[in-house]
């Protein structure tokens, strides 16, 4: 009896150890698999509203609040007049300047129905699987794992992430979302360069400073993140896998 016992337990120990060793072989494709899901269900939100599938397109929207403000003024809109709507576009429809009921502001049949991601998510998010996908295919053609961007690289291309969404969060919470805000109105760069393209500096539209800045800052921030964690976490996998090899080379 204990020796049944003792040969089942070896046996499920070593399919534990073939499941890691696969995931430490098929990581970086697991991941990306991941990441794609993960980037691809906010635009199917805008897909389910316009199909009439409210109740999948809400879930949607609920299943991505923790990781994105959903702001509408700062956010896509699909199947509708246009691409993105300024604050006092969407007041005619939905008059509340509230960032929590802001957000639950799902957009309508003339409008368009909004992507459950804000327009730097969209840059961010979208863009790492992107890079890991660079990533393989670099690893391949080199046949072994990339090296890191160095420590400083990673935080240069972060930070102008940090100081683009910090100011803009510090605006928010000065000002609110009104309309009134540093970066809302961005006066101060329209006093920098002399007012050089009056429609450039105020709101969060499509070809404005700030849309801009966070298609920028997210697709740097995310080059950051896939070419500094990407390499580090080959490194950690590749030890895991060397390590499962030697123990099966002393099982035998």
């Amino acid at each position: 009896m204990e020796a049944g016992s003792a040969s089942a337990s070896a046996a499920i120990a070593r399919r534990i150890d073939a499941l890691f060793d696969r995931v430490a072989r098929h990581w970086l494709a697991i991941l990306l698999i991941g990441m794609g899901i993960f980037v691809t269900l906010p635009f199917l939100a805008p897909v389910a509203m316009a199909a009439g599938w409210t109740w999948l397109g809400k879930l949607i929207y609920t299943m991505y609040i923790p990781f994105c403000h959903q702001l509408p003024q700062r956010s896509w809109f699909l199947f509708g007049e246009k691409l993105t709507y300024t604050l006092d576009e969407i007041s005619r429809v939905y008059p509340s300047t509230d960032p929590w009921r802001l957000r639950f502001f799902y957009g309508s049949p003339e409008m368009g129905w909004k992507v459950a991601w804000s327009d730097r998510m969209i840059s961010f998010y979208g863009m790492i699987p992107v890079y890991g996908a660079l990533y393989a295919w670099l690893r391949r053609w080199r046949g072994r794992p990339l090296p890191p961007i160095p420590l400083w690289a990673f935080i240069a291309l972060l930070a102008p992430l940090a100081l683009d969404g910090g100011t803009h969060w510090l605006s928010d919470l000065l000002y609110g979302v009104s309309g009134g805000g540093f970066r809302d109105t961005n006066a101060w760069l329209a006093t920098l360069t002399g007012n050089a393209w009056p429609g450039f500096y105020a709101g969060d539209h499509f070809g404005t400073f700030n849309w801009w800045m966070r298609l920028i800052t997210g697709v740097l921030g995310a080059w950051g993140i896939a070419f500094f964690g990407l390499p580090w976490a080959d490194r950690l996998m590749s030890v895991e896998e060397d390590s499962s090899e030697m123990t099966e080379k002393s099982d035998h």
